[in-house]
């Protein structure tokens, strides 16, 4: 566990990494998804809403959560503003 833990904070990095790198840790040792796919799921999340709305991509918070035999994925957003034009209008 320290070696990828060491992987992923690495020696140096800015606060904002180490928090987003420390909640990918925790989503996984809460599931079965590895943190490489959770931070791909992210990306994907975070590309696909920027394409409607501005986004606050600092403080984006995302868990899975387990009861019983099933597993809600919980997203905290926060949204700027909307875009009111889609891309193909622009």
């Amino acid at each position: 566990m320290l070696g990828i833990l060491q992987k992923l904070f690495g020696r140096e990095g800015t606060k904002k990494t180490a928090k987003e790198r420390l909640q990918i840790v925790l989503i996984h040792d809460r599931s079965d998804i590895s943190p490489g796919l959770m931070e791909e799921l992210r990306k994907d999340m975070i590309e696909v809403l920027s394409k409607y709305m501005e986004i606050d991509t600092d403080n984006i918070e995302m868990e899975l959560d387990k009861a019983n035999k099933s597993v809600a994925f919980v997203a905290n957003i926060p949204v700027v503003r909307i875009k009111r034009k889609s891309q193909s209008e622009q």
